[in-house]
């Protein structure tokens, strides 16, 4: 947890995904790996979550002005 010169919590945090898929009549397995980022007290809520549980997430991508690769901004989230 960090706070924003303002004083605003943040969280920067990656999510990781792994799932199975049949592609073209092959079984294929999928693995994805996003930078996220959650303001306020969402910020607060996410950071008292166990490692590893599983989640659903909804927010935007962002580049960020520094950077090459996009960021998950999160609005919520619920237990999946």
């Amino acid at each position: 947890m960090r706070y924003t010169p303002a004083g605003l919590p943040a969280l920067d945090f990656r999510l990781e995904h792994e799932s199975g898929i049949e592609e073209a009549g092959q079984q294929r397995q999928v693995k994805a790996a996003v930078k996220a980022i959650a303001f306020g007290s969402l910020a607060e809520t996410l950071a008292r979550q166990p490692i590893g549980s599983p989640w659903r997430f909804t927010g935007f991508l962002a580049t960020p002005r520094n950077g090459k690769h996009p960021v998950l901004h999160v609005q919520s989230f619920q237990q999946d």
